[in-house]
């Protein structure tokens, strides 16, 4: 087999995995990075079936340019095509408004949609003559590994390995080729029973000194874990943007979702913002769950503007920041661009790890488990911490554009 890395290599974002094998091609995942301006993949050579592991756009966001180009077949659960279509259509939104060029329009957009074949976790299907089975990643609800059977291949594309509140970990499969998403090489993430705790005794904290609480957080899978997290802390929380919307869709496909119920009832008690009026009732209140998760856009600018000057309120980040968005230059610099201007934020900025990725461990121990002759590290900007650590099999850490032959 022969694998090109069109986006992923050695950095974090923009997947595509483009595989030739001797009797067809598959293309794994096709995204961009949400940055500003955002950033796409290398243009994937015509494929007449492509696989969508989730629904985040650094995976997802270039499929309806593949599907309308080359008339691309994509295989997903049917909740990942479901977010990722709402997820485009934000997307166009945010290109339209800022000006920036865009691959695709909404008449690309609606084409693709058609173009996908509904898979469950656990299903296997024959393709290209291989038979291919998807097994639970435990990223977000609807991600999926990808395993090709007949070959030993495992794609890994962005895993969790700990349960959650949302979700169950994924579990190792045995295989002689992985390819593995190293977000979090060389990172620990803490004990989640304890970030947890500590989470809602900070909330506790600014809520009784009178202060504001504003959790950016990612419509998928970060705002519905939160929402479950903060229905635990007795305090009245308010929930702004997509987040509520995704948590529907979510709950109508529930059978990807270990307590359903609890999220329902999470998402249920929770006071949602519809208008300008209630984002002044949710500032008083104190407690904001809100898009986007990265601050490069969405309700969230909006209310760290009331609060930026307030030293008892604070921000609190709860994941991956990539380089050269709104939330990374915040953490490093306490400054954020609001409405084109670079402005210092002097109010509380805190971090909590709720990664929905692996930590350097986890992801060491999984590969390990899966026992591999070669591995594959992409999605990574450390990837040689998780090289160091696997001595049993072949490495490779492929850069953007380079063409791997196993």
């Amino acid at each position: 087999m022969r694998t090109t890395i069109l986006g992923g290599g050695k950095e974090v974002g923009r997947v595509g995995l483009f595989n030739e094998f001797e009797n067809g091609k598959l293309l794994i995942d096709y995204g961009l990075t949400p940055e500003e301006p955002p950033k796409y993949p290398m243009e994937s050579p015509p494929v007449k079936h492509a696989i969508l592991t989730h629904a985040h756009l650094d995976h997802s966001g270039m499929i309806p340019w593949i599907c309308s180009r080359y008339n691309t077949k994509v295989f997903s659960t049917r909740l990942t095509a479901e977010i990722s279509e709402i997820l485009y259509r934000d997307t166009l939104k945010i290109a339209d408004a800022r000006g920036h060029p865009f691959p695709y329009g909404e008449n690309e957009l609606n084409i693709s949609m058609h173009k996908f074949e509904y898979i469950e976790q656990h299903e296997e299907i024959l393709l290209n003559g291989f038979k291919i089975r998807f097994h639970p990643a435990g990223h977000i609800p609807g991600s999926v590994m990808v395993e090709i059977k007949d070959l030993g291949i495992l794609y890994a594309c962005d895993i969790n390995t700990i349960d959650t509140n949302l979700l169950k970990g994924a579990k190792p499969v045995k295989c002689n080729t992985l390819f593995i998403e190293g977000t979090y090489a060389g990172v620990e993430h803490p004990d989640r029973r304890e970030l947890e705790k500590q989470f809602l005794d900070e909330v506790d904290d600014i809520v009784n000194r009178g202060g504001k609480v504003i959790i950016p957080a990612f419509a998928v899978g970060r705002t519905q874990e939160l929402a479950m997290i903060l229905h635990r802390s007795g305090h009245e929380v308010w929930l702004d943007g997509m987040g509520a919307k995704i948590a529907d869709i979510m709950l109508k496909h529930k059978g990807y979702i270990k307590h359903p119920e609890k999220l329902k009832k999470a998402i249920g008690e929770m006071n949602l913002v519809y208008s300008n009026h209630g984002k002044k009732l949710a500032l008083k209140s104190g407690i904001i769950l809100t898009t986007s998760g990265m601050m490069n856009g969405g309700p969230v600018l909006w209310y760290v503007d009331k609060i930026k000057d307030d030293p008892k309120s604070a921000v609190i980040i709860t994941g991956y920041q990539v380089e050269g968005t709104n939330g990374r230059m915040l953490l490093e610099n306490r400054e954020i661009e609001l409405y084109g201007i670079r402005t210092k934020v002097n109010c509380q900025v805190k971090f909590y790890d709720f990664s929905a990725h692996a930590g350097h461990s986890q992801l060491v121990n999984f590969i390990k488990s899966c026992s591999p002759e070669n591995v594959v590290i992409f999605h990574s900007d450390n990837p040689q911490a998780l090289a160091e650590e696997i001595d049993s099999a072949n490495i490779y850490i492929p850069s953007n554009g380079e063409e791997i032959k196993i």
